[in-house]
């Protein structure tokens, strides 16, 4: 029998990353919501501010699970299949499926730990609050 050890993220650094990113969104002036996922893209902490929609919470979820499984920024995404029209095709009709900006992995010692998404804002503000909750725990912004 084999087996593997992996790292995840704890429920209190979540909490700190969730934090540093509302901060972000209440110093730009906008509701937003914001989700932190595990190593394996389930939810871990989640806030929907004040005046946010549930869509930009469905949408922040989706960001962080789709940045944890690719272990990628969401913008990336784009790139990788904008030119490939099998993936243009398939890939954003793949359900919880994002190609714009706002969702990050959260990395440890190059691990991939878990990973934050956030909507409410145009994708530009949505990733500069997710960078403000990586920075809030240390995180690498990829």
């Amino acid at each position: 029998m084999t087996s593997f050890a992996k790292r995840s993220i704890t429920a209190e650094t979540a909490l700190v990353a969730l934090q540093g990113a509302a901060a972000k969104a209440r110093q730009l002036g906008q509701a937003m919501s914001i989700a932190l996922v595990d190593d394996s893209g389930v939810l871990k902490a989640a806030l929907r501010m004040d005046g946010a929609s549930d869509m930009t919470r469905a949408i922040a979820e989706d960001k962080a699970y789709t940045s944890a499984c690719l272990k990628a920024p969401t913008h990336a995404l784009w790139d990788l299949v904008k030119n490939d029209p099998p993936l243009l095709h398939g890939f954003p009709g793949t359900r919880r499926a994002i190609v714009f900006g706002g969702g990050y992995p959260i990395l440890e010692a190059g691990q991939l730990i878990g990973a934050i998404g956030v909507s409410g804002g145009q994708y530009s503000d949505d990733m500069e609050v997710a960078r403000a909750g990586l920075m809030a725990i240390g995180a690498p912004i990829g």
